[in-house]
């Protein structure tokens, strides 16, 4: 019995071997040239268009989704924060570079904050060095955001260990290029916030929020909220740095407001350390706690 006799063999041409026929045909007319004889999975113009969107919309879902499972990723720890904060070493020249009060006021608050650089680091790395792996998938990859600043940190922590990092990237009218730490076959660029923010959270099994501004009080809220309405599962969220998050929040007037329980504010954890926030997750899940980063 030949190959194309057998049984379990597909009777139909994958779509990349029709594309292939078409170029091997190698007809150059009037009608062969028009856009509307393009294959519609190769015609980037018809899916640009405004009716397309839904098809975007999932194309933008099944990408990620297929590509991160077939490297085996089981779960994630997604780290949200500020794209501005700067590293320690660059938090002084960021003040000296400052022209005008407001500016050096600024510069002073985010040079004060450059610590949660090293602890977003620290963390990714001990996250990746305890290399827990269940039903044969890589569980606690890190994810970030793909950006500067806060997660440029968690996706370094994890390279500097040798681990794979997540990257998902978001198309801004400004330029916003993936840190070099991001593993390449792991940087994802989305158009759309709504599927970028819905794969943060697909394969969250932990969730560390650094300060950050209007973006990450987003992410966090959103997250909040799933949980909070019972849409998702609990999961530990780690929120860094007490007094950031009690200036900038007034949780407990939430709840002298009524808006929201007093065992809301159980749905998150305040931390300062990497530690810590480990510590948290190992609890959580009954993993062995290895901070074993140095």
């Amino acid at each position: 019995m030949t190959e194309e006799e057998k049984l379990s063999h597909d009777r139909f041409y994958k779509a990349e071997q029709e594309a292939g026929f078409v170029e091997s045909h190698g007809h150059h007319t009037a009608q062969t040239q028009s856009p509307s004889y393009k294959l519609a999975f190769r015609d980037t113009d018809f899916l640009l268009r405004e009716e397309l969107r839904p098809v975007r919309f999932q194309l933008e879902l099944l990408k990620t989704e297929m590509l991160l499972e077939e490297a085996g990723i089981g779960s994630t720890l997604v780290c949200y924060g500020s794209a501005r904060i700067p590293t320690p070493e660059q938090a002084q020249a960021r003040i000296e570079a400052a022209n005008t009060p407001e500016e050096k006021t600024a510069a002073e608050k985010l040079a004060a904050n450059s610590h949660y650089y090293e602890e977003a680091r620290k963390l990714a790395r001990i996250a990746s060095q305890a290399a827990v792996v269940e039903k044969g998938m890589r569980q606690f990859v890190i994810c970030s955001g793909g950006g500067p600043s806060i997660m440029e940190a968690a996706n370094r922590g994890a390279a500097e260990v040798g681990a794979e990092t997540i990257g998902l990237n978001i198309v801004l009218p400004h330029e916003q290029a993936p840190n070099p730490y991001v593993t390449p076959r792991l940087a994802f660029q989305f158009h759309y916030f709504a599927l970028r923010k819905m794969h943060f959270l697909l394969r969250a099994r932990a969730v560390a929020v650094f300060p950050g501004g209007f973006g990450t009080f987003d992410e966090f809220f959103e997250l909040l909220t799933l949980i909070q309405t019972g849409k998702m599962k609990p999961i530990p969220i780690l929120l860094f740095g007490r007094d950031f998050w009690h200036r900038v929040i007034n949780f407990d007037a939430l709840v002298e407001e009524g808006v929201i329980n007093r065992k809301d504010l159980e749905l998150f954890t305040l931390v300062e350390t990497a530690e810590d926030a480990w510590q948290h997750i190992a609890d959580f899940y009954g993993v062995a706690y290895q901070p074993s980063e140095d």
